[in-house]
């Protein structure tokens, strides 16, 4: 596969060469050693090899990324009215005094974490006790017994999340190129930011690769304000249902990643997809079946009225029918 054509390096502005460098100096380290603010702390092992191929590229560097993950997500502490917010989801780099309106940062925290589907299939296996809570009958009621008691009450989420990724780029051009890829492997809210170039600086545009589509979050539980007790509302079959789609999710979401990774090391003139033909957008596709099937429809009018006309000729002129 032909990568896509980069900018010669002496073209490439300075704030991103020194940026890729700093970065790139930051995954060199082994994965036991490179840490970060999010769960896992390290690049994740499922995207690994494109977050390489990425960088090999002249105009591109990874600035962040996660490859898809599920998880339960206990809330921080709520603001109150009056005071500073600043929200963070658990896995940026920014320090949290209080948290905003979701719930996040202030005492929130991870109760399960994987970036692999989850094996949940043993005999035996307690999905509560798996995910990080306690069951307690009675849920509800016992949620505003606390609430009333503590004034507070955390709430416990389930997610999945796809496939998210920033990449800094060196020129509106080669942002062109990632975001398309994007968006025709299916990470579909894809965008950019840095459009513009700031003072003398030529703009480096930061691209953003996501998709909304295979997302999933569901409330699965509480805590009181104190933090004592993380439990759970909702039975193990729902527990289950949610787990067994999220593994579906993990699926997809590989497909479009091997996806997104052939569409950018590839020219534009060959995208592949996934049966080694030229990949199309649906729309696209749709586009070019409607054009080929009136072309059809024409050239078979044709004949017909051709057909037609060497009749007349014939008839004009007195020979016999061959069918006769």
């Amino acid at each position: 596969m032909a990568p896509a054509k980069p900018q010669a390096i002496s073209s490439l502005p300075t704030s991103f060469l020194s940026k890729k460098a700093k970065i790139l100096s930051s995954l060199s380290v082994p994965n036991a050693e490179y840490d970060d603010l999010s769960p896992k702390g390290s690049v994740d092992e499922g995207i690994r090899e494109l977050i390489d191929e990425i960088n090999q590229l002249e105009g591109c560097v990874t600035t962040s990324s996660c490859a898809g993950r599920v998880s339960v997500f206990l809330e921080g502490k709520r603001a109150k009215k009056g005071d500073f917010t600043e929200e963070n989801d658990g896995s940026s780099r920014e320090k949290v005094t209080v948290a905003g309106v979701g719930g996040k940062g202030a005492g929130g925290r991870w109760l399960f974490v994987s970036h692999d589907p989850v094996d949940f299939e043993k005999e035996g296996t307690d999905l509560v006790k798996l995910l990080g809570m306690q069951q307690e009958d009675g849920g509800l009621l016992s949620r505003k017994e606390n609430a009333a008691r503590t004034g507070d009450v955390r709430f416990i989420h389930f997610k999945f999340e796809p496939m998210i990724l920033h990449v800094l780029t060196a020129s509106l051009a080669q942002a062109q190129i990632v975001l398309a890829a994007a968006l025709q492997a299916g990470f579909r809210e894809s965008g950019a930011l840095n459009l513009l170039p700031t003072g003398t600086e030529d703009a480096t545009p930061m691209v953003g690769i996501r998709t909304m589509g295979l997302s999933l979050e569901s409330l699965i539980g509480y805590a009181s304000d104190d933090g004592e007790r993380e439990t759970c509302t909702v039975g193990e079959d729902y527990l289950r249902t949610l787990l067994e789609i999220s593994n579906e999710r993990f699926v997809e979401n590989q497909k479009r990643i091997q996806r997104f990774r052939t569409l950018l090391m590839t020219t534009p003139s060959e995208k592949l997809g996934e049966d080694g033909k030229v990949w199309e957008d649906a729309d696209v596709r749709r586009k070019r079946m409607r054009e080929e099937g009136l072309k059809r429809k024409l050239e078979k009018e044709s004949v017909v009225d051709a057909e037609k006309m060497d009749e007349e000729v014939d008839m004009q002129l007195g020979f016999p029918d061959e069918n006769t």
